[in-house]
């Protein structure tokens, strides 16, 4: 599930986003955005050959029987697949995820694919390297359907060892929240969520910031409310920039299929 303007966002908001949290009056500050229920997502990565790329988008339309089931019962609220435009030396070229509001729900699943053999079809078996991860979020929000092709925009931040505990609470309430949110009503997202590891390969303190644009204007239309929002928001303090490693930031772009319930 890219992050390229975000690192704007980790660098400028040091005189932004936590003096919204803290140095505003309550009075003063936006309707408050409350955490929700759990949303925990499975996502497999590849590395997938280049001359098996199509295979690799037929072996995903092979497993929608199984997502759309799992949509359909409530097992699931959202699936899809994604397929990397900025290439690393290290990273995947493809990606499957499928998202629930339990982590029964997302095993389950998996246990599905285990045991329907698509979990070692020829395509994957090609991948020259393969990794999973567990995530959990509590600030998201989408459309309902399904869509093809659409772009999917991210950031990683890693939090510095001594920021607040609850600073991913904070900057999701105060900043990341309400500008996802006015995205999301006038259409140029469709989804969006700030997650962090449920089952942590990492070390702890990294947090990620995804969303899925309608089509590519709603690339800079996100840009350009980001900058509004910075330069609306007041500069009197540190924030940000204070609690990330710079050094540790990474954005990702990729083409998207998803459906959500």
């Amino acid at each position: 599930m890219n992050r390229k303007l975000w690192k704007v966002f980790a660098g400028v908001c040091s005189v932004v986003a936590m003096s919204a949290v803290w140095a505003l009056p309550a009075c003063a500050q936006i309707a408050e955005v409350k955490e929700k229920p759990p949303m925990y997502s499975y996502v497999a990565y590849w590395n997938i050959p280049r001359a098996q790329w199509a295979d690799m988008a037929k072996a995903g339309a092979a497993n929608q029987k199984i997502l759309d089931k799992a949509i359909a019962s409530g097992t699931l609220v959202g699936y899809g697949n994604d397929e990397n435009l900025i290439h690393s030396a290290d990273g995947p070229t493809h990606d499957s995820w499928w998202s629930a509001t339990s982590m029964a729900g997302v095993l389950n699943v998996l246990d599905q694919f285990y045991s329907s053999g698509t979990a070692t079809s020829p395509v994957l078996a090609s991948a020259t390297k393969h990794w999973d991860g567990l995530f959990v979020s509590r600030y998201y929000n989408w459309h309902p359907g399904s869509w093809k092709d659409l772009y999917t925009h991210g950031a990683s931040y890693k939090l510095k060892a001594d920021a607040p505990n609850d600073a991913v609470d904070a900057l999701s309430k105060n900043l990341i929240v309400p500008l996802m949110e006015k995205m999301l009503a006038d259409g140029t997202i469709h989804e969006y969520e700030v997650d962090v590891e449920a089952i942590h390969t990492e070390a702890p303190g990294t947090f990620w910031v995804f969303y899925l644009a309608a089509n590519a204007e709603g690339l800079d239309k996100v840009s350009t409310a980001l900058r509004d929002t910075l330069k609306a928001s007041p500069l009197n303090g540190p924030a940000f920039g204070s609690m990330t490693d710079g050094s540790e930031h990474r954005d990702y772009l990729s083409r998207t299929n998803a459906t959500y319930k």
